[in-house]
């Protein structure tokens, strides 16, 4: 067996001159965050709500959240409890918000069908919506201690560089290897702090670019550190081009400087948020505003375009601000519609690119 074969096979297995484990258990203790809110107290519902507001979003930016969200709905009754909108407008501004909607619906089915308690069984919490393998992963071993392994974006990227694991994680094929060599790696103790150990490596040494190797408690036996490949590995997803696509927002404010916003669908981007009314052009605000308003539509001043990119596409926004308006009387209430003071912006679920647009 020559010198490289043996590396990688001690990288593969773990059986180098200390287990993988072991050595990162013994960074985490010097190096890892142990600080967190979520952290103290630890309950089941503080690591569910931390582990969904930390999907696709740094610790940095969810903590604030995360402190004004168990401020105002600190058990998991509560969750289930309250308004939509005031769970929405909690969420505001983090993104993402088919999270929160998952979270609200997960609360109640654990009241229906749980006691109001987070259920302590992997297959249990993977049906709760928004919950996958992973998650329900981090819940359990961070919680209860439980000994499942994780495989979030920063553990395959760990994972990927110091096996040297080629192909886009994304693959099946990829990620049935990646959580064979998650589960081998399990110590036999100590999840919570391992749990966390492998998300504090991804997310502070071994990062996307300019990873801190020198720091590493897994540098002397990683492949891609060993082979020059960290910028490599792991194997991105293919490029695609996202699409643009091109919409109209309507900033009314009516003689008192009230502003219109419209409640959005159920389902789709900024789903029940409330957001300012919006068409595909401008042809299309001019219909509605004619259909639903009293105004001079030929007096709107078009302001900078917004641009802001989901995860499929990206999306330029045309605002067209026009001033002294009033609803036109209808049979009826339309609840999905309503003037709002400047005031009480904070108080409501508004996406963030219209948030800022508002307060600019």
């Amino acid at each position: 067996m020559t010198t490289r074969t043996r590396r990688r096979t001690e990288a593969a297995t773990g059986t180098g001159p200390e287990p993988f484990a072991s050595r990162l258990l013994r960074w985490f203790d010097i190096n890892g965050r142990h600080d967190l809110p979520w952290q103290h107290p630890r309950t089941p519902y503080r690591v569910w709500l931390s582990e969904i507001m930390l999907q696709q979003t740094q610790v940095r930016t969810v903590i604030p959240y995360f402190e004004r969200f168990v401020s105002a709905l600190p058990t998991l009754p509560a969750l289930a409890a309250a308004p939509r909108d005031d769970v929405m407008a909690l969420w505001s501004g983090l993104g993402y918000y088919a999270r929160a909607r998952n979270l609200q619906a997960g609360a109640q089915r654990c009241v229906a069908q749980h006691g109001g308690e987070l259920p302590r069984d992997i297959e249990a919490l993977t049906a709760l919506p928004g919950i996958g393998r992973s998650t329900a992963a981090a819940i359990l071993s961070q919680a209860w201690g439980d000994r499942h392994a994780i495989l979030d974006g920063n553990v395959k990227r760990v994972l990927a560089r110091y096996h040297g694991i080629e192909g886009y994680p994304g693959l099946p094929a990829v990620e049935r290897q990646m959580w064979a060599l998650a589960e081998q790696h399990l110590p036999a103790d100590r999840l919570a702090d391992y749990t966390q150990a492998q998300m504090d490596l991804g997310a502070t040494l071994c990062t996307r670019t300019d990873p801190a190797c020198v720091l590493c408690p897994l540098r002397d036996d990683c492949v891609a550190r060993r082979e020059g490949r960290m910028a490599e590995l792991p194997t991105p997803k293919p490029g695609k081009a996202a699409p643009q696509k091109h919409a109209c927002v309507l900033w009314l404010e009516n003689a008192s400087g009230e502003v219109l916003l419209q409640r959005r669908p159920p389902t789709g981007i900024w789903a029940s948020l409330w957001t300012l009314p919006q068409a595909e052009d401008a042809a299309s605000s001019r219909a509605w505003f004619e259909r639903e308003l009293h105004g001079d539509f030929d007096t709107a001043l078009a302001l900078r375009p917004i641009d802001h990119a989901f995860s499929h596409y990206k999306l330029r926004l045309q605002p067209l601000r026009i001033g002294n308006v009033a609803l036109r009387e209808r049979v009826g209430d339309n609840d999905d519609l309503r003037w709002v003071a400047r005031g009480e912006f904070t108080s409501i679920g508004i996406p963030a690119p219209i948030r800022k647009l508002l307060e600019s």
